[in-house]
């Protein structure tokens, strides 16, 4: 049985990361199945949103 290549590398997540904290938000990564890797901004519980703020937005690498 041979090996398959990789769908996501360490490169990969490190640029992630590293989009993360230059945006300055915190977030959530998923790293799905599909080598598809999700950021999804996170808030605060205890902050509520007004409805002045718009929806948050989805990061697909």
């Amino acid at each position: 049985m041979s090996r398959r290549a990789a769908r996501f590398t360490q490169a990969d997540i490190n640029r992630a990361l590293r989009a993360i904290a230059q945006a300055g938000v915190a977030a959530t990564i998923e790293i799905r199945q599909d080598g598809a890797i999700r950021i999804t901004p996170s808030t605060p519980a205890s902050e509520p949103q007004s409805p002045e703020v718009a929806p948050r937005k989805e990061i697909i690498l």
